[in-house]
């Protein structure tokens, strides 16, 4: 085992949303931090793929298998890297809406209430929008949350056609608005990520130490069992002990909770921070259906995405509880998530030469339903050896399938206008599920509250049993919002990193 020399202030366990703002919001307050991410950085040409090949490879899978809940193994599509799963997300930050805090009465019952309110967060969105330059406008989604402030940055200009077709849904009592995205000032690479608004601002910082390559195995505590003293980790095939005065895991829902049970000591047989019996529990994962659009004329299939539509966000005209939200995905040839989803293209992608697979996506406009799923105890992620075991089961299914049936609906009536030029009629509209491969959207694992009995962490994120660990990832979200998280998890994040800072 080799030794680092060093001991620092704060030592942060992965860069991605969370781990990178933070180690970001650190670099400039004179604290000599460590922040060790398990990849290293991610080529541009990786990071910007608009192409048959997003297709045609497995691209955005790391070399390991986890396994399934049928005990089969997969390969799970996650990011190893600096920015981590913000290297392919789209740069959609929407916030969470003010009755999601206090819990969602979807069908089945009532999620969880947070603990937070809008109002506690609400500070930290702003914050968090204005480093991450969100570009968009308020006063259009009528579901939208109070903001004391407009965007900083107008919405992007969307592709010609896209603009007709918005017109179209607002003629069918639509009301699509622009998606709030995390923009750059780089025309090559024009998404913002962590590693550009958190890990390069690190990087800049005479205090703040970057390690790639290392993936964290195991946090070692005193005899007493109430305070980590080191961090072990992998380098090269060797092995190596870090140590800090605060430990934060950022390094998502599924390896955050895998490292703590790995971390199991006689005084803490079930897992570190694990007293509750909750650590790896309450997997949730937003469900995610890929829906087709065939367009009239054809388009690049390389454009970003554009609009959101949130009426049946709480409901529709014949069910009161919520069903979720709607995305336009973007060009097909540039969403890593559609590219995973079976079967919309999956099958015919391995059929069609380039030119024939370019062709279908030209004339292709994809959309995403979104809604909220429940925690359940026995969704988890557990370990088998060393490996990680995923079970999961969704629920909350029929809310799901009364969004994706809506939403057809509402695209037939749009197609069958004759106003409406951009987009025709077709017997089908193909659709895929988001198979349990896909990690971006997964929370839960580690729920932050105020009892040590039925929660991992507290409202700040810290362990309720060790004295000096903080999780900060999406794993301590009590329940799962009705659309992408990424913005709340930033903003927490820097909640979080305040905290901490005090405390140093």
């Amino acid at each position: 085992m080799i030794i680092d020399d060093s001991h620092y202030d704060v030592i942060i366990i992965g860069s991605g949303a969370a781990g990178g703002t933070m180690a970001g919001q650190l670099a400039g307050k004179g604290h000599s931090v460590l922040l060790l991410e398990r990849g290293g950085v991610m080529p541009l040409v990786d990071q910007n793929v608009a192409d048959v090949d997003l297709f045609r490879k497995d691209r955005y899978h790391p070399n390991e298998q986890w396994f399934g809940t049928d005990g089969d193994p997969f390969s799970p599509q996650t990011i190893y890297a600096f920015g981590g799963n913000t290297k392919i997300w789209g740069g959609v930050l929407e916030r969470m809406r003010e009755s999601e805090f206090a819990g969602l009465v979807l069908q089945e019952r009532r999620a969880p209430a947070w603990g937070l309110s809008y109002q506690d967060l609400e500070p930290w969105y702003e914050q968090a929008e204005a480093l991450y330059r969100v570009h968009g406008r308020r006063g259009v989604d009528p579901t939208e949350p109070s903001r004391r402030s407009d965007f900083s940055h107008p919405p992007r200009e969307v592709e010609p056609f896209l603009r007709e077709l918005r017109l179209g849904l607002e003629r069918h009592g639509g009301h699509p608005y622009d998606l709030p995205q995390s923009w750059s000032e780089s025309p090559i690479d024009p998404t913002g990520d962590a590693e550009l608004f958190g890990v390069d601002l690190a990087r800049a910082s005479a205090t703040v130490t970057l390690r790639g390559g290392v993936q964290v195995l195991r946090l070692h505590v005193n005899p007493a069992g109430t305070e980590v003293k080191g961090v072990e980790a992998s380098i090269d095939g060797q092995v190596w002990l870090f140590s800090g005065d605060q430990v934060v895991l950022a390094a998502g829902a599924v390896n955050t909770p895998a490292i703590l049970l790995r971390s199991a000591t006689d005084r803490h047989p079930r897992g570190l921070a694990n007293g509750s019996d909750q650590l790896g529990r309450n997997l949730m994962m937003l469900q995610l259906t890929s829906i087709l659009q065939l367009a009239t004329a054809a388009n690049s299939g390389k454009y970003g995405h554009s609009y959101g539509i949130n009426d049946f966000l709480l409901g529709d005209k014949n069910v009161s509880f919520p069903l979720g939200t709607i995305q336009n995905g973007g060009g097909v040839l540039q969403d890593a998530l559609f590219a995973e989803s079976p079967p919309v293209l999956s099958l015919v992608s391995k059929l069609l030469p380039n030119f024939g697979l370019e062709q279908l996506a030209s004339r292709s406009i994809s959309w995403w339903a979104m809604s909220p799923v429940l925690p359940d105890s026995h969704n988890r992620v557990s370990l088998r050896g060393d490996r990680i075991q995923v079970h999961y089961n969704p629920n909350n299914r029929e809310a799901h399938d009364r969004l994706v049936y809506r939403w057809i609906d509402t695209l037939k009536e749009v197609e069958a206008d004759p106003v409406v030029q951009v987009v025709k009629q077709a017997p089908t509209h193909p659709r895929g599920e988001a198979p349990l491969s896909v990690m971006a959207y997964a929370c839960g694992t580690c729920r932050m509250g105020d009892n040590p009995a039925t929660s991992v962490v507290d409202l700040f994120g810290r362990s309720h049993e060790l004295s000096n660990l903080t999780i900060a990832d999406a794993s301590v979200m009590p329940a799962c919002p009705a659309m992408g998280f990424g913005l709340t998890v930033i903003a927490n994040a820097l909640r979080i990193g305040d905290q901490l800072a005090k405390r140093l």
